[in-house]
């Protein structure tokens, strides 16, 4: 934890100052969206992440009387909580950068999919999944990772066909799983969502290979929808919950709470106030001036450039070795492109999200 003369927390700060300094240098205008209020049906699963977050705190405490620094170091990261505060520095410090700031109504994956649906914005750049499901055409994970992590972008496309990339894993969502839209939130639901318990035994994994091993796309495939697996499944075997608004649940994707007025949305990119951005990291927030002056710098030549670069610019391309013999043997597995890319819509205000 990165903290000021006065003890507190700025590593939210330093993380946000050279991720999106990051991204501007790649030529990558990125559009920040963060979570509004939680629909009610979350409520539940807030409730179970402040439990697990009391558990935490708990075995830290343990950990750290018996000195295991392993135990230390992952207990920490289980209570790490983004507060308010955090939220409202990486905003201030955002809008003086000059780049866009949305504040979602409700689930800020929710408004992501919303501006990659409307064209505001090329994809939609997060760590849930959920994003998915509420329609985000193009899905991107682990574009904020470190590069020092060398884990490779996803790529995934819910309906269309691309030519696979060769700095990203390509997945076309929909092809593959051989679903429509309203299945695949279906089978979202099935297997776990924010919004309401699964029902036990039913279960989902998914390879990159393309092989499913679950029964809960079997049941899509079978039944074709939620209701008409209810009535088809072996009661016995599958415990179905007593209260289970799964249509609640489905409404929220399909019809998501969401900003669509221009005017509220206010996407520009726009110059860094460089009086600002030291006031506030430098005399508030204690960062080293000299290091402050020349990121600036960075960005104001970085929004000088007249076009994007390429995702290439940002990560380097490779060869995945991981993958399955059965995967690189496709038709379009050495078709090389390259997609010039707009805007990216990052999800949540946490971090995470």
């Amino acid at each position: 934890m990165l903290t000021n003369e006065a003890g507190e927390v700025t590593s939210h700060l330093q993380g946000m100052f050279n991720r999106t300094i990051r991204l501007l240098e790649a030529g990558i205008k990125p559009v920040y969206v963060f979570d509004g209020k939680p629909p009610e049906l979350k409520r539940q699963e807030i409730a179970k992440r402040y439990s697990k977050r009391a558990d935490a705190t708990a075995d830290l405490a343990g950990a750290i009387e018996a000195g295991n620094k392993e135990d230390i170091e992952k207990y920490s990261k289980r209570t790490v909580k983004v507060t308010k505060q955090h939220n409202d520095d990486c905003k201030r410090l955002l809008r003086l950068i000059g780049v866009p700031v949305v504040e979602a109504t409700s689930e800020a994956e929710a408004q992501c999919a919303a501006l990659c649906k409307s064209g505001k914005v090329y994809g939609v750049a997060s760590e849930d999944m959920d994003s998915i499901t509420f329609g985000a055409p193009k899905f991107l994970r682990h574009l904020m990772d470190p590069s020092s992590r060398k884990i490779p972008v996803m790529e995934f496309d819910v309906a269309k066909v691309y030519p696979r990339l060769s700095y990203t894993l390509h997945l076309k969502i929909l092809e593959d799983l051989q679903l429509t839209m309203d299945q695949f939130i279906d089978l979202c639901i099935l297997s776990g969502c924010d919004y309401c318990d699964s029902i036990r035994g039913i279960f989902l994994f998914y390879h990159l290979d393309r092989s499913l091993g679950t029964n809960t796309h079997f049941l899509i495939r079978q039944h074709g929808s939620i209701e008409t697996i209810l009535e088809n499944i072996n009661k016995d075997r599958y415990q179905i919950p007593e209260e289970w608004p799964y249509n609640e649940a489905r409404k929220l994707f399909k019809e998501p709470d969401v900003l669509t007025d221009e005017e509220q949305l206010d996407i520009k990119w726009i110059s860094p106030d460089e009086d600002g951005i030291v006031q506030f990291l430098v005399n508030e927030n204690g960062f080293n001036i000299d290091r402050v002056t020349k990121a600036v710098e960075k960005i104001k030549s970085a929004k000088n450039k007249s076009s994007q670069g390429r995702l290439e610019s940002f990560f380097k391309p490779f060869a995945n070795s991981s993958m399955p013999a059965k995967r690189k043997q496709t038709p379009d597995s050495n078709t090389k492109g390259a997609a010039n890319k707009k805007a990216k819509a990052g999800g949540g205000g946490r971090k995470k999200k």
